[in-house]
């Protein structure tokens, strides 16, 4: 299907002979999402975010004689996060399907966000991969969101180098980041301005939530230290809380605010016409086409039977 014309035979890369309509019974402006929620998805995605909620908030809850530095647990994350988000995608292939368009366009919107986060890293919290992710996951949905800001994260570390026992929170995070955006109301219907009014509040509330919980991975490596806002191991957990919400007001209320800003100013400036193109491409790839066959005589032969001779 392209732009809200039927598909015919050879259309959304086919080949000769090879139909890819979608069903017709579908409403036209449906979006098609390469990555759909379904029961193995969900369990999976439920699984890999109790994981990292374990993760960020254990040393809330353990003894001052734990050992709290992630840098002790984060390999342990980052080899159980690797295979979680395999698993992800294993599960949406048994739920919906996943072709080589959909891991295509996996890679292209992956590789354009790393390239996006060196532009504005360390000056002022500016990071315009916020905007594209946010964009995305509103466009090809929470499951396709999730692994997109995950795979994101991991290839900008690689590019920019920055690999550290950060690395596994901050994919952890910019996968919430990004499914959130596809979970936000009226993904079929809600077009135009109150579309985009929508997405950058989104995209400023999320931007101070993931400066937050990043924040929460980095707080207990002060611990113990006579500041005021500094992690104090073995405290109950609402007075440790208190000094965690004043932490993250003086060292890092700035730098979101700058990540947040830069991603309401994109939303409502080219977001309309980055949408446009992303369903664009979408639709053109018919991720949700059901294929057919057609022979010489033009008679549609269906592919899960073998045709008569």
């Amino acid at each position: 299907m392209a732009d809200g014309v039927p598909g015919r035979p050879g259309d959304g890369g086919g080949g000769p002979g090879v139909n890819t309509a979608p069903d017709p019974q579908a409403p036209q402006d449906r979006q098609a999402r390469p990555v759909r929620l379904g029961p193995r998805s969900v369990a999976a995605l439920v699984l890999v975010s109790a994981i990292g909620v374990i993760a960020f908030g254990w040393p809330l809850l353990a003894d001052s004689a734990s050992g709290l530095a992630h840098s002790q647990d984060a390999p342990w994350l980052f080899a159980a996060l690797l295979p979680l988000l395999v698993a992800v995608v294993v599960a949406t292939i048994a739920d919906s399907g996943l072709d080589a368009k959909a891991v295509a366009m996996l890679g292209v919107l992956a590789a354009v966000g790393a390239a996006l986060r060196p532009l504005g890293a360390g000056t002022a919290g500016l990071e315009p991969m916020f905007f594209l992710m946010v964009l995305s996951g509103r466009v090809l949905g929470p499951g396709f969101g999730f692994v997109l800001g995950s795979v994101t994260m991991f290839a900008s570390a690689l590019l920019t180098g920055g690999v550290g026992p950060w690395m596994p929170f901050q994919m952890l995070s910019m996968g919430w980041f990004t499914m959130g955006a596809g979970l936000l109301p009226g993904p079929d219907r809600l077009r135009g301005r109150g579309e985009s009014l929508m997405l950058a509040a989104y995209g400023a509330v999320a931007a101070f939530a993931y400066g937050t919980i990043m924040n929460l991975q980095g707080w207990t490596y002060i611990g113990g230290l006579s500041s005021g806002i500094s992690f104090q191991p073995g405290d109950p957990v609402h007075e440790n809380l208190v000094r965690f919400l004043a932490y993250c007001a003086a060292t890092s209320f700035g730098w979101d605010l700058g990540r947040a800003a830069l991603t309401v100013v994109l939303t409502l400036t080219i977001g309309a016409t980055v949408l446009k193109a992303l369903r664009r491409a979408t639709r053109r790839a018919a991720f949700d086409a059901d294929v057919t066959f057609q022979d010489p005589a033009g008679a549609p032969v269906s592919a899960a039977a073998p045709r008569a001779e």
